[in-house]
C-alpha cells in the first residue's frame, strides 16, 4: 500500500488498463477532487491504443504508451493503478517497479473510485443545504408575518425582519437567545398555562403536530399587542422533532384590516342603494311631472293654432298684433317652465361621485323643494318652508344628502290626502354645533309599536307594491356617515315630525372652492 501525502501534495498517478474503466476514471476525476487530496492522472498504458480510455486520454494530453515500463520514467509519479483485473500484469508491475513508485490494484482501485462517488455525493448534499438555507432565508425574510425558527432547548436559530421590528430589538439581542427571555423577560419556560393561554411551542413539543396560542407583547409605543401563534415542528428523518417554526400575526391589524374592509364594502352598498333609491324617486317624480308638463303643452298647442289662424289673414289690427304679443310671452313662460322640470330631473337622474365637500344645507333644501314642488301643487298641499337666514356648511356628499330628504318628503306627501300640511325649516341647534332640518307633516303618523322598526331595512307599513320599506333606511344610513343623529316624533292621525342633525363647520374652516 502507499502512504497518502499530506493536504498540501497532489499525488501523481498512472493508469495501466486503457479500457472502460479508465474512462470512467479520467471522466470521475475530472468532476472534481476529494477533500484534502489533489490527484493528477499523468499517464495512461494499454496495449490496445484505439481503447476508449486510452483514446479518451490522448484527448485530455496525458502521456500514453503501450508499454507500461515506459511509465516508469515519468517525472513524480507516485503509483499506478492497475485496471486491467489481470493477475500477471499486476504481477509484472510489482516486480519491475522503481522503489519509489506504488501499485493500486484493481480492488483497492475500486474503493478510490467508490470514495470519488461518494465525494461528489456530498458536495452535491452540502450544495443543496447551502441552496435550501437560502431558499429558506429568502422565504423567511421576503414574508411580511413574523416568523421565528426555535430549537427544542429553546434557543432561537432564525427570525425575519418582521419579528425583530415586532419586538423592536436587533438580530444579535434575539438569536441565540432563549424565546421566553425574549419575549416575556422570563428566566424559565414559559408555564404550561400562563393567564389561561397553552404555550404553542410546548404544545408542539410535546405532541409532535402543529398548534395555536395567543401571546401578548408588552410595548411601550402600543401599550400590549395581542398576536395569533401558529407553530410547525420541524422533523429529522427519525421524526423526531429538532425544531419549531412560529408564524405570528397581529391580530388587532388584521382586525382593523377586516373592519375597514368592511366599512369600506357598507359604504359601497349605502351608495348604490341610495342610486337604487334615487332611481325609484326619480320615477315618481316623473309620473307627477307627467301632469306639471302636459298642461303647458296642451295651452302651448292652443296658442300655436289660434296663432295660425290669425296669421291667416293678410293684414293682422293692433288688436290682434298685441293678443299675438301676449300669446307669445305665455308661451315662452310655459316653455321655460317645462325647462325647468326636465332639467330638474336630468340633474337628479345623473349619477353622482359621491365626493364629500362643504355644502349649504339650505341650497340641498332647496333644490329638494324644486323638485318636489309640483308634485305638492298637484295633490293641493298647504306648503311653508322656513329657512336659516344665515348658510348652514355642514361638510358632505350633496347626491346622499339630497336623496334623504326627497325621500323623507316623499313620505310626508304620500301619508297626506288634499289640504295637508307640509313644513320644511333648517336652523342651528341652541348650542350652535349642529345643523337642524325639520320635516313636518299632518298626515296619518305612525304607530308606537312600529317606531321601533322604521329603520329597519325592508319594514314598511304600505300595501304590497307601493313601497321597497328601504326608504328610512337608507334615510338612517346618509345621516349616520355624515356623523349626524335623527329623531322623530309621531302621533297616529296627527302627523309626524322628522329631525336630522348634521355637524356644523366652524366658520373658519369652510372651504367653498372644492
Amino acid at each position: 500500500m502507499i502512504q497518502l501525502p499530506n493536504a498540501t501534495t497532489t499525488l501523481k498517478l498512472a493508469i495501466v488498463g486503457g479500457g472502460r474503466a479508465c474512462e470512467f476514471f479520467l471522466k470521475l476525476i475530472g468532476l472534481g477532487n476529494l477533500p484534502y487530496l489533489q490527484i493528477d492522472i499523468i499517464g495512461v498504458c494499454d496495449i490496445n491504443p484505439e481503447a476508449r480510455g486510452f483514446r479518451l486520454a490522448q484527448k485530455m494530453g496525458i502521456f500514453t504508451t503501450t508499454d507500461f515500463k515506459d511509465l516508469f520514467s515519468l517525472n513524480d509519479l507516485d503509483g499506478i493503478i492497475e485496471l486491467t483485473n489481470s493477475r500477471e500484469v499486476l504481477v509484472d508491475l510489482v516486480r519491475l517497479r522503481p522503489a519509489r513508485i506504488g501499485i493500486v490494484e484493481h480492488n483497492i482501485g475500486r474503493l478510490l473510485r467508490n470514495l470519488f462517488t461518494v465525494d461528489q455525493k456530498l458536495r452535491s448534499a452540502e450544495q443543496k443545504i447551502v441552496f435550501e438555507k437560502a431558499a429558506r432565508d429568502f422565504l423567511i425574510q421576503q414574508n411580511s408575518q413574523c416568523i421565528v425558527v426555535i430549537n427544542t432547548d429553546f434557543t432561537i436559530e432564525a427570525v425575519n425582519d418582521a419579528y425583530l421590528r415586532t419586538t423592536r430589538k436587533n438580530r444579535e439581542e434575539v438569536v441565540g437567545k432563549y424565546c421566553y427571555r425574549v419575549i416575556h423577560g422570563l428566566n424559565t419556560p414559559c408555564d404550561s398555562l400562563r393567564d389561561g393561554i397553552v404555550c404553542p411551542m410546548l404544545e408542539t413539543l410535546r405532541t409532535g403536530k402543529s398548534a395555536k396560542g395567543f401571546h401578548a407583547l408588552q410595548t411601550a409605543q402600543a401599550g400590549q399587542e395581542l398576536h395569533d401563534i401558529v407553530t410547525y415542528p420541524v422533523r429529522d428523518a427519525d421524526g423526531k422533532t429538532i425544531r419549531v417554526i412560529e408564524i405570528w400575526m397581529d391580530i388587532g391589524q388584521e382586525i382593523s384590516s377586516r373592519w375597514e374592509k368592511r366599512e369600506r364594502e357598507l359604504k359601497s352598498d349605502l351608495n348604490k342603494l341610495i342610486q337604487e333609491d334615487r332611481m325609484i324617486s326619480l320615477g315618481k317624480l316623473v309620473a307627477s311631472c307627467v301632469h306639471e308638463i302636459n298642461n303647458p303643452i296642451q295651452g302651448l298647442l292652443t296658442f300655436s293654432h289660434l296663432m295660425m289662424e290669425m296669421l291667416t289673414a293678410d293684414t293682422l289690427t293692433a288688436k290682434e298684433i298685441t293678443k299675438l304679443r301676449g300669446f307669445t310671452k305665455i308661451m315662452g313662460e310655459e316653455l321655460e317652465r317645462c325647462g325647468k322640470i326636465v332639467t330638474g330631473l336630468l340633474s337628479f337622474s345623473r349619477q353622482g361621485t359621491h365626493s364629500y365637500r362643504d355644502i349649504d344645507l339650505n341650497e340641498v333644501v332647496v333644490s329638494v323643494v324644486d323638485l318636489i314642488r309640483h308634485r305638492i301643487e298637484l295633490q293641493d298641499l298647504y306648503f311653508k318652508m322656513d329657512l336659516c337666514s344665515e348658510p348652514l356648511f355642514v361638510h358632505g356628499d350633496v347626491n346622499q344628502l339630497q336623496q334623504c330628504f326627497l325621500n323623507l318628503v316623499f313620505n310626508a306627501i304620500e301619508a297626506m290626502g288634499p289640504g295637508g300640511r307640509l313644513h320644511i325649516a333648517t336652523a342651528r341647534t341652541t348650542d350652535g354645533k349642529m345643523a337642524d332640518v325639520r320635516i313636518e307633516d299632518t298626515g296619518h303618523g305612525i304607530a308606537q309599536k312600529h317606531l321601533d322598526h322604521i329603520y329597519d331595512p325592508f319594514f314598511t307599513t304600505k300595501e304590497v307594491g307601493e313601497g321597497t320599506g328601504m326608504g328610512l333606511s337608507i334615510v338612517y344610513g346618509v345621516v349616520k356617515s355624515h356623523q349626524g343623529e335623527i329623531e322623530v316624533r309621531s302621533q297616529v292621525d296627527q302627523g309626524t315630525v322628522f329631525s336630522i342633525c348634521l355637524p356644523l363647520k366652524p366658520a373658519e374652516k369652510i372651504d367653498t372652492d372644492q
